[in-house]
């Protein structure tokens, strides 16, 4: 890592926080930081690139941390994971990056708000990975969701404590609450439902990872459902249809928009259900990101 580099980074940090991300400017961090403009320029491309490097600084901290405590240690012990949930927002307060990330949401930055929600969703990632390792395999397709109640619980529970100022430490809160949420995954194995299933977690993936797919390559994705041979009279006229719209020059996104569940649905009961549902997703996606 160019120590050099995350120093800059960390000036830039302190300047966004200080000043705010939109009052600060590059000059004024080139001159903080004491480096010429082809430097700051060797090591960022813009404010959202530093942005970008502090992330990923915080997030390369807490995996050195979370690794060194877990190595050599029971994957399935419930304390360690503890403490490797806790280093994260304790770096976060540290650094006292929460604050500006919450502007950053509230924000009309896309960019900025869309790596701000990559982090996030990749600590939602690792946490549900970890209670798999904790609760073994048959917990997997509940992990996803015990992790974003895990995460709402304690939001709300940290801000209520900082608002009526009642002591506590973040190690004992993330504790009490993970118990909580250990009470909850046999209750949501018994019922056997989750809200968030594989066809929703594909989607919050494909938003925060994937770059927007273009006309071009939805067309041929769409092409490539219809040379299937099995598909019935509905479902190729659905596709003709999409096709078609998709082909135009003025894309009527009411019309695709009305047919992607009757899409959807057509297949939800063939071998081709899971790509259709990946398929609609990114023409959702496409047609929000071309409104």
């Amino acid at each position: 890592m160019n120590d050099r580099k995350r120093k800059v980074a960390d000036i830039a940090l302190n300047l966004f926080i200080e000043k705010g991300f939109q009052q600060t400017s590059i000059q004024e961090i080139i001159e903080k930081s004491n480096i010429s403009k082809g430097t700051f320029y060797n090591y960022f491309t813009s404010k959202h690139d530093c942005i970008a490097e502090i992330l990923e600084n915080i997030r390369y901290d807490a995996n050195q941390q979370r690794v060194a405590m877990q190595i050599g240690k029971d994957p399935k012990d419930r304390s360690i994971l503890i403490d490797q949930i806790t280093i994260l927002m304790q770096l976060n307060d540290e650094k006292n990056v929460r604050p500006l990330f919450e502007n950053i949401l509230y924000s009309k930055q896309s960019d900025l708000k869309k790596l701000v929600l990559q982090h996030r969703v990749i600590e939602m990632e690792w946490l549900s990975n970890r209670l798999v390792d904790i609760f073994g395999e048959e917990i997997k397709a509940y992990a996803q969701e015990a992790t974003v109640l895990f995460y709402g619980m304690l939001q709300y529970m940290l801000f209520t404590l900082n608002l009526t100022r009642i002591h506590f430490t973040l190690r004992e809160v993330v504790e009490t609450i993970f118990t909580y949420v250990e009470h909850l995954i046999p209750y949501m194995q018994e019922k056997g439902t989750t809200f968030l299933n594989d066809f929703a977690i594909d989607a919050l993936q494909q938003n925060m990872y994937k770059n927007t797919v273009t006309k071009k390559e939805l067309l041929v994705l769409a092409n490539g459902f219809k040379e299937q041979e099995m598909l019935n009279e509905e479902q190729r006229d659905l596709l003709d249809v999409i096709i078609s719209e998709l082909e135009r020059e003025r894309i009527r996104k009411i019309i695709i928009e009305k047919l992607l569940q009757p899409l959807f649905h057509a297949f939800e009961t063939t071998t081709l259900s899971n790509q259709m549902q990946r398929f609609v997703n990114l023409v959702w996606n496409y047609l929000k990101e071309n409104n």
